[in-house]
């Protein structure tokens, strides 16, 4: 799924279980781990945070009524803390090690405590009815307009600015 994710299409629309969004990461990944085809878990967990932009929480209440209880969007971070080399430019062997220890610090940083993904609910069900939670992000927005028309971006960009307020950047389609 997360191979077909990455090249077949637009979109790809699967089923699970997790109960939470940090729980989905974590079976998506460690499924891949299963497969063999990754042997390190943070490239794996990369793999699926690059393709799982929104999780859509279906709930059955004690009813036995079915609803979206929630609409989750995946935020990759990006690492651009670069490694630095500088140490050319220093003149004593302190101040080359100063900097040698400047990039093991990131270096280990990188593999040990990176944040692959930040997440936040966009809409929530409260109260018999859904309600829009937190504004979708800048990189979504754009990704979402480059898949419409442009009759459709004008009507997005007027449900942005009505629910989230004129912050959004007008993004040119690319």
């Amino acid at each position: 799924m997360i191979q077909s994710a990455q090249v077949a299409s637009k979109f790809t629309l699967f089923t699970h279980h997790a109960k939470t969004f940090p729980n989905l990461i974590t079976a998506l990944r460690n499924s891949m781990l299963r497969t063999g085809a990754f042997s390190d878990e943070k490239t794996a967990e990369e793999q699926v945070v690059s393709v799982l932009n929104f999780d859509i929480h279906l709930v059955k209440d004690f009813r036995g009524r079915r609803y979206i209880e929630r609409v989750t969007e995946c935020i990759p971070i990006e690492d651009n803390e670069d490694y630095t080399y500088d140490y050319r430019n220093e003149k004593t062997m302190e101040g080359k090690i100063e900097k040698f220890m400047d990039n093991a610090t990131r270096y280990f940083h990188k593999v040990t405590n990176r944040e692959m993904y930040k997440y936040q609910n966009v809409m929530e069900y409260h109260n018999d009815a859904y309600v829009l939670t937190n504004k979708l992000s800048e990189q979504n927005i754009k990704e979402m307009r480059n898949n419409m028309n442009e009759t459709d971006a004008v009507e997005f960009d007027k449900f942005i600015e009505r629910n989230w307020g004129k912050t959004t950047k007008k993004v040119t389609r690319s």
